[in-house]
């Protein structure tokens, strides 16, 4: 079933460039804000298009963020409890309309 998807979105290469857009909505912005953000990977190459983990520097407005996150319906952002800070996983099939709202959401974060 996952490689007919795969097919039906145009094949791997098409696949690859839909999660790297993807992943670009969000670390632009993390990158954008570097006085409000700390992505968890500094080397623009060494970042993953699946799960794109950052911090809010101010860990006092992590539990603001991650509530406002809550209220625009956006689950599962909180990371590991061993490591914290967030993590989105955007894998294959999640919508890039839910990156542009995490996206527009860390851009509203941000300048509040």
């Amino acid at each position: 079933m996952v490689l007919k998807w795969i097919e039906q979105q145009g094949g791997i290469k098409a696949v690859f460039t839909q999660n790297a857009a993807k992943a670009a909505l969000i670390y632009d912005v993390l990158d954008e804000f570097p006085d409000i953000f700390d992505p968890a990977v500094t080397v623009k190459s060494d970042r993953s298009l699946m799960n794109v983990t950052f911090r809010v520097k101010d860990i006092e407005r992590e539990k603001e963020f991650l509530a406002g996150a809550i209220a625009r319906d956006m689950d599962g952002l909180k990371g590991h409890r061993s490591v914290g800070g967030f993590r989105a996983s955007i894998y294959n099939a999640f919508p890039v309309s839910g990156c542009e709202l995490l996206a527009k959401y860390l851009r509203e974060f941000a300048t509040s």
